[in-house]
C-alpha cells in the first residue's frame, strides 16, 4: 500500500514504514498547504500527518482509497474525527511517550520565570554583570510553594508527581478526582477559581475542547496572586493571548512561560517586549528519544490499520464495532 507523510519525521520511524509500504514523504522542511496535501494525498491508502496539519472533510473525503490517518502527536484537535469515523477511517494519536518530557519542559519554563533564567542570560551575554549585587535579579523560590495543575490526565499527573522534592503544596483543578496524586501528594481537588487565587504557580495540561478554549482569559488573570507564574503547555488557545499580554503589561502576575500559541505558528508580537516571559517553538516534546518514539508508535499504528486491525492507539474504536 501506499502512504503519504505530511513531514519527515525521525529515521526510525520512516524504516519501520518502508519494510512494508511505499511512503513518499514532504520533501519540504515546512508545512504543506491544503494543496500540497491534497496533491500528496492522491492515490494513497494511509496519511500520516503531523498536530501543524489541518486535516479536515475535504481532505479525508478527497481519497476513496484512504484507510489509516496516523497522527503524530497526542492531540487530535486538528483532525476532523467526525468525518474520519462516518468513513470508518480509523485515527491514531501517540500517548505516554512524550508524558514526561512534556512534563519537564513545564518545570523547566516554570524555574526559568521564576528564577529569571532567560532575563539573566541575556543580561550576561550583554556584558552588564559587573558583580554580584544583593538586589540583582530577583525572582521566586519554588520550595514549598503552592502549586496549581489545571488538568490531571497523563501530563498533569507527571508534571505534579515531579514536585515531589520541592514539598510545594498541590492543588489541581479537573473533572475527575485524581487518587494517585491525592496519596502521593496529598493533593486537593478544587474549583478552577480556588486554584487561580491561591496557586503561586499555574501550570495548564487541558486538552483544547469547545469548553477550555480560552479557559484563561482576563477574569482569571485577575484573580491570580500578582506574584503567580502561569505556564502553558498544553494548547495555545486555552490561554487568551491578548488578555496574557494586558496581565503582563499591568503587573496582574508575575510572569509566564509559554510552549504553545493561540494562532500558531503566528505570535501575538506584544509579548516580545516583556523580559517575564519565556517563550519556546512548541518544543515541549523536543527530545531525541521522545520524538523517535513518537516516529516508531505513529509507524506502528499505520501498520496495524492498514492491515485492518485496530491501531494500538486508535481514538476512534467505535468504527470497528458497527
Amino acid at each position: 500500500m501506499k502512504i503519504f507523510v505530511t513531514r519527515k519525521i525521525p529515521e526510525p520511524g520512516l524504516d519501520f514504514l518502508r519494510k512494508y509500504h511505499e511512503i513518499e514523504v514532504n520533501p519540504h522542511d515546512r508545512v504543506l498547504s491544503k494543496q500540497e496535501i491534497l496533491q500528496g494525498l492522491k492515490g494513497k491508502d494511509g496519511l500520516l500527518c503531523l498536530l501543524t496539519d489541518i486535516i479536515n472533510k475535504e481532505i479525508i473525503e478527497s481519497e476513496p482509497n484512504l484507510k489509516m490517518i496516523a497522527n503524530y502527536a497526542v492531540g487530535y484537535n486538528n483532525i476532523d474525527v467526525k468525518t474520519a469515523t462516518k468513513h470508518k477511517i480509523p485515527v491514531s494519536n501517540t500517548p505516554d511517550v512524550l508524558t514526561d518530557t512534556t512534563a519537564e519542559m513545564a518545570w523547566a519554563l516554570l524555574f526559568s520565570v521564576a528564577r529569571r533564567v532567560v532575563e539573566a542570560d541575556r543580561f550576561t551575554r550583554q556584558g552588564k554583570f559587573k558583580g554580584w549585587a544583593p538586589m540583582l535579579m530577583h525572582g521566586q523560590d519554588v520550595t514549598g510553594k503552592t502549586l496549581g495543575v489545571v488538568g490531571t490526565g497523563r501530563i498533569g499527573s507527571a508534571f505534579a508527581l515531579k514536585s515531589k522534592g520541592f514539598k510545594m503544596n498541590i492543588l489541581y483543578y479537573d473533572q475527575v478526582k485524581n487518587k494517585q496524586i491525592e496519596e502521593e501528594l496529598s493533593a486537593k481537588k478544587v474549583e478552577l477559581d480556588r486554584l487561580l487565587k491561591e496557586s503561586d504557580f499555574i501550570s495548564l495540561h487541558m486538552p483544547l475542547l469547545s469548553e477550555t478554549h480560552h479557559l484563561i482569559g482576563e477574569k482569571q488573570l485577575k484573580m491570580m496572586k500578582k506574584t503567580a507564574i502561569l505556564i502553558n503547555t498544553s494548547r495555545g488557545p486555552i490561554v487568551d493571548e491578548q488578555a496574557l499580554v494586558k496581565a503582563l503589561k499591568n503587573n496582574w502576575i508575575f510572569g509566564a512561560g509559554l510552549d504553545v500559541y493561540e494562532h500558531e505558528p503566528e505570535i501575538n508580537k506584544e509579548l516580545f517586549k516583556f523580559d517575564n516571559i519565556v517563550l519556546q517553538p512548541h518544543s515541549a516534546s523536543a527530545t531525541t528519544e521522545t520524538r523517535t518514539k513518537m516516529a516508531i508508535m505513529a509507524a506502528e499504528n499505520m501498520i496495524a490499520g492498514l492491515k485492518g486491525g485496530i491501531p494500538p492507539n486508535c481514538i476512534n474504536p467505535e468504527i470497528f464495532k458497527i
